[in-house]
């Protein structure tokens, strides 16, 4: 994934740019990094390696998040999965993936706050409502499992091209990544020549930072 990021953005900013601002961001990368996996491409071992634990990473979300290596072994048998009880746990280490014990902190992107401001909603589940572009954006961030490691990503779409405008990827959680995300779509938008009027384009979003889920709906 990263390495075909940089490929599709090295000739108009160049490798050792676009490596740094990755770092900077969270992505530990080194152009030497880059230049090693082109010359030695994955193997088809890894990549089938990497189909599963995305495999497995479904399973374990489909479950709450809260089956361990024995259960979540069990779920991938019943899927069709030809997996083994201790590559389960191999796999489950990679993805970051933690069963849930009585007691133990496990990787959430999710903490209601009951106390914290709700905004309206304005869109209430009308997805079809729009009839062409920059009148609904809806956007949201999860985790997942990438040739890098176990990386949170935060994305916004236009609900009527469906195209992703704005997306980051990041190690940590943190506000300034879906925040990035949000200035990328506008960007995106404003370079083909978009405007906007006050109340024009609705920003619906669902973002959980610092113990707050708010229901946020912007007006650009």
């Amino acid at each position: 994934m990263i390495i075909a990021y940089i490929d599709a953005y090295r000739d108009r900013f160049g490798v050792e740019p676009i490596c740094t601002v990755l770092t900077e961001h969270g992505i530990q990368i080194a152009p030497s990094t880059y230049y090693a996996r082109k010359q030695c491409p994955v193997t088809q071992a890894e990549w089938d390696e990497a189909h599963l634990v995305n495999r497995l990473v479904d399973l374990y979300r489909a479950n709450w998040g809260v089956y361990g290596v024995r259960k979540l072994w069990h779920a991938a048998r019943r899927g069709g999965l030809q997996v083994g009880r201790d590559q389960v746990g191999r796999l489950m280490a990679v993805a970051g993936l933690v069963g849930a014990v009585r007691g133990r902190h496990r990787t959430v992107t999710t903490r209601r706050d009951d106390t914290a401001p709700r905004h309206p909603d304005l869109v209430h589940r009308r997805w079809k409502n729009p009839t062409g572009i920059n009148q609904l954006w809806v956007a949201d961030f999860s985790y997942v499992w990438t040739w890098a490691g176990f990386v949170y990503v935060a994305f916004v779409v236009d609900v009527f091209s469906r195209r992703i405008l704005g997306w980051r990827v990041t190690t940590t959680r943190h506000a300034s990544m879906v925040i990035d995300a949000l200035h990328q779509a506008l960007q995106t938008r404003r370079l083909a020549g978009a405007t906007w009027e006050h109340g024009q384009l609705i920003h619906h979003s669902d973002y959980a930072e610092g113990g707050v889920k708010p229901r946020i709906l912007c007006l650009a």
